[in-house]
């Protein structure tokens, strides 16, 4: 099971191939090498995980940084980082403290599934939310066309049923995109490129791993 590793969105681009002669659209992500800060074994912690650390700090940030998290970092002789996680591994061994992890293990060609936290959109209604159809504009409809109708039913007394689609807050919440294939892998640059979209504002903290759908 290959780690997840953390990485920041770059911005969008294009990539010509040759080969076929298309123009693929394009995501960079740069991935500077995530460093073991912690190696978890089922004697010690219950069950077996390598967590990450990513991100240098500013000596601001180091500042205002909990005694215990600063702590830990100290424990291990390693830089305090901005990104902490976890990635659970069937085996432990071949993993050291201090040992940095890049994206080298995915090779151009390969699939991966990128998942992070999509732009806020704020409060929406059900049109844009839900992609509702819009009510007739006219036969004395007034100024509700994008108003959602009616939330209840007679058939079942007008309760409203669950997971109703409605107006509300949008965005603002993780999501993964799955099988992206890798076009290009630059380590001197730490820099990953693959084909499509991934969620997030550019600089946002994205999360990387070998897509689980494609074996």
């Amino acid at each position: 099971m290959s780690l997840t590793i953390s990485g920041r969105k770059r911005g969008m681009t294009r990539i010509f191939d040759k080969t076929s002669g298309k123009i693929f659209p394009c995501t960079v992500i740069e991935v500077t090498p995530n460093v073991i800060s912690q190696v978890k074994t089922d004697e010690n912690d219950g069950y077996k995980a390598i967590q990450l650390a990513s991100g240098s700090m500013t000596p601001q940030q180091k500042k205002r940084m909990s005694k215990p998290l600063a702590g830990q970092f100290a424990k291990k002789n390693i830089e305090p980082m901005k990104v902490l996680h976890e990635s659970r591994v069937k085996d432990v061994s071949g993993f050291e403290v201090g040992k940095p992890v890049d994206a080298s293990q995915f090779p151009e060609g390969s699939y991966v599934d990128v998942s992070g936290i999509s732009k806020g959109k704020g409060y929406q209604g059900v049109i844009k939310r839900h992609n509702k159809g819009r009510i007739a504009s006219s036969h004395g409809a007034g100024p509700v066309q994008r108003h959602m109708g009616s939330t209840g039913s007679i058939r079942a007394h007008g309760r409203v049923a669950k997971n109703k689609g409605m107006a509300g807050h949008m965005g603002d919440e993780k999501v993964t995109v799955e099988s992206l294939k890798v076009l290009k892998v630059d380590l001197e640059k730490n820099a990953l490129v693959v084909k499509g979209a991934i969620p997030g504002a550019n600089g946002g903290v994205v999360f990387i791993r070998k897509a689980m759908k494609r074996g």
